[in-house]
């Protein structure tokens, strides 16, 4: 057998072996996660308790709602409010202006402000307060928003994310 023949047989023989590791791994029944749509309201027990858990629901209905209104999941979007070029990549291939793109955000803060109330974790008197502020910040500050709230939930202080999104609010 010529070396080259081997290294074929031997590169076909690990290919078969692995493929016979990934489905003894359980690798045949495997199915994708499946993308949620982001207009369906979200389940209340999905994440952590606390502030940390208060400032994670806010942030995922601030994007559920977002999305919702933009037509795209969750997770794209986020992925566009990430960095100033991913937004602009975004805004380009799915043709949104930022007037469109500010509504759609404003919308997302207002829903997640009316899921908190709702569920009983912000109270009646501080709702309106809310819902007014978000329904007027320009949109770099409300990016800046649910970026602070994100810096929170990778470790973040919660005084700390809170000093900064109140920073980003004042002239």
């Amino acid at each position: 057998m010529t070396r080259g023949r081997a290294l074929i047989a031997a590169a076909l023989v690990l290919s078969l072996a692995l493929v016979g590791v990934y489905a003894a791994a359980g690798g045949a029944s495997y199915e994708p996660v499946q993308v949620r749509n982001p207009c369906e309201p979200r389940p209340e027990n999905e994440t952590s308790g606390g502030l940390e858990g208060l400032a994670e629901e806010f942030t995922l209905s601030a994007l559920d709602g977002a999305a919702c209104r933009l037509g795209v999941s969750r997770e794209r979007l986020a992925r566009a409010l990430a960095t100033k070029q991913n937004r602009e990549r975004f805004t380009k291939r799915f043709h949104i202006d930022d007037e469109k793109l500010t509504k759609a955000i404003r919308a997302g803060l207002v829903r997640a402000v009316d899921d908190a109330e709702e569920r009983g974790k912000i109270p009646s008197f501080l709702a309106g307060p809310m819902r007014s502020m978000v329904e007027h910040v320009p949109l770099e500050q409300g990016i800046e928003l649910v970026q602070d709230a994100e810096k929170i939930l990778n470790g973040g202080s919660f005084l700390g994310g809170l000093g900064d999104a109140i920073e980003s609010l004042l002239p």
